[in-house]
């Protein structure tokens, strides 16, 4: 058994603490077809915007140049992963106006980075993501991007207005940080169905917004206040907010607690984590739970302990990862009104008004199926909207596709059912084909799990 390699989703590649891009490569020059009308493409509301006319969008013909970041993708796919290559087309590289500068990328150290690219060949979509986790806009260039792309699809995708494991310190209020996550989504989508139809010469027939993790929120959060933009979205292992919880911090403060010997298996499954589980606790221990438990209380409750991150959650691998020795006994049902408040501002209510299709593996580590997904799904029946969404479990699937490297025995990636379910999305809100009822898929005995997945399969 392998050392796992991966970073926490939700910490922030580390954590990309070096974050910025490759040495520069030329664009190629235009050819006719080849990023026709790229004059006209211009992203509104920009600040600063760079158009680079590429023989390949894909991260095949990225990788080592400053138009993508390999590392930032770090812990996202499994080994194996085939994707497809050789999209020509149009990027614009560029930044939205911000007062924080977490992001560091091309040098520019300002925030609210995106990425718009548009292939020669356009289906007459679009397809809208933002970062997992902490991250930066290439994050998911190797999971979303280079199959839409692929497929035909314009893709955009923003940094969310704050990155690294100290976004927290941005804004002025708690959540402020959060809620702009939720702006800079909406600002970003906007934008980029008007460069489509610079680009084009019409409006993307078909919006869809997905994402992992933090970005798997976006989505909910998008399709319940903003389905006038879409026709619909993919959630991968979305994160729920709730006021009153359950929430991250209604989970975590138990599985810091584990650490610290203050809690033991049955206070595990109490809190919601998955029996069979149990294996990938020593690793989350190290790598995600004391983090993700104290950035985002000190985002949401800074007042609980104001030594604790503090100005910073850590100037070292070490201690970025070290947990608050105080959020072992964090009760957040017991914190003040104004921490719900807090959390009431980004909250999720269930009211999609698109299609919506919900992925999470059973063996999330990080955020239990039980108080994620599956309170989600119940969320969204109780507002009446249960035919607008799909729930599906898949079995031996965790929070992090690459640890399937580790435990190919236990685990199987997430990556082809997310696949199969944004075909399958696509074919609901286009063809109005609906997929198949809330059910778990099986994970199975032999053949390219890495690859191949179907949402039918039992």
């Amino acid at each position: 058994m392998r050392t796992p390699g991966t970073v926490p989703l939700l910490a922030a590649a580390l954590l990309a603490l070096a974050a910025s891009g490759p040495q520069a490569a030329s664009a190629a020059p235009a050819r006719e077809g080849h990023c026709a009308r790229s004059a006209h493409a211009r992203v509104p509301g920009a600040h600063l915007q760079q158009r680079a006319c590429l023989d390949d969008l894909t991260t095949a013909g990225l990788a080592g140049t400053p138009y993508t970041d390999v590392a930032d993708q770090a812990g996202l796919t499994a080994t194996g992963t085939r994707n497809p290559s050789g999209v020509p087309g149009l990027q614009i590289d560029g930044y939205f106006g911000d007062g924080s500068r977490t992001n560091t990328t091309h040098g520019w150290n300002h925030d609210a980075q995106f990425v718009i690219r548009l292939p020669d060949r356009w289906n007459g979509g679009l397809v809208v993501t933002a970062a997992p986790g902490n991250r930066k806009q290439y994050a998911t260039d190797t999971a979303i991007s280079d199959r839409v792309l692929a497929q035909g699809y314009a893709y955009a995708a923003t940094d969310k207005g704050n990155t690294g494991p100290d976004f927290y310190r941005d804004g002025t209020r708690p959540g402020d940080a959060v809620a702009e996550w939720n702006a800079r989504t909406t600002q970003l989508t906007r934008a980029a169905r008007k460069v489509v139809a610079q680009r084009y010469g019409s409006a993307p027939r078909h919006t869809y917004m997905t994402g992992i993790s933090n970005a798997g929120y976006l989505t909910r959060r998008q399709l319940e206040n903003h389905p006038e933009l879409y026709d619909g979205g993919v959630d991968w292992e979305g994160v729920l907010w709730t006021a009153d919880g359950p929430n991250l911090l209604t989970s975590l403060p138990t599985a810091v607690a584990l650490g610290q010997g203050a809690a033991d298996a049955d206070d595990m499954y109490a809190a919601g984590f998955a029996r069979g589980s149990e294996f990938l606790w020593p690793y989350h221990q190290k790598a995600y739970w004391g983090l993700t438990q104290k950035v985002y209380r000190a985002e949401f409750d800074p007042a609980y302990d104001r030594d604790c991150p503090g100005a910073s959650a850590g100037s070292t691998t070490e201690k970025v990862l070290a947990p608050c020795a105080s959020d072992a006994s964090y009760d957040y049902a017991a914190r003040p009104r104004s921490v719900h408040r807090a959390v009431a501002r980004v909250a999720l209510t269930g009211r999609i008004g698109k299609p919506l299709i919900t992925l999470q593996g059973d063996l999330d580590t990080l955020l239990p199926i039980a108080t994620d997904a599956d309170a989600y799904r119940r969320m969204v029946d109780a507002r009446g909207r249960g035919r607008l969404h799909r729930t599906y479990t898949i079995r031996g699937g965790t929070h992090t596709d690459s640890l399937y490297d580790t435990h190919p025995d236990r685990l199987r990636p997430i990556l082809p059912c997310y696949r199969d379910a944004f075909d399958a999305l696509t074919r609901w809100s286009q063809d109005g084909a609906e997929p198949p009822a809330n059910r778990t898929v099986g994970r199975p005995a032999s053949g390219d799990v890495v690859n191949v997945c179907s949402l039918r399969a039992s």
